[in-house]
């Protein structure tokens, strides 16, 4: 996945999730047991929680192991 792409899911992850920043989520969920994660597919916006060390999770909209963790698609995992 492209550096770019995965700032994109960041933000579209922060800002769902009520944060103004992604560093802002990440300071305050990134050491959680459960974090933010994001559908990697195009034109899926699925979120929900998962471990901080996921990258292949299941994606309950479009059926596909394609969410990763906050944690992951920041580089800190």
């Amino acid at each position: 996945m492209s550096k770019g792409k995965e700032e994109i899911l960041l933000e579209v992850l922060a800002c769902t999730e009520g944060y103004e920043s992604v560093e802002e989520m990440l300071e305050e969920r990134g050491l959680d047991s459960t974090v933010p994660a994001i559908c990697t597919n195009p034109g899926c916006s699925y979120t929900t929680d998962m471990e901080p060390d996921q990258d292949k999770g299941y994606c309950e909209s479009c059926q596909t192991n394609t969410v990763q963790s906050c944690t992951m698609l920041a580089g800190i995992i």
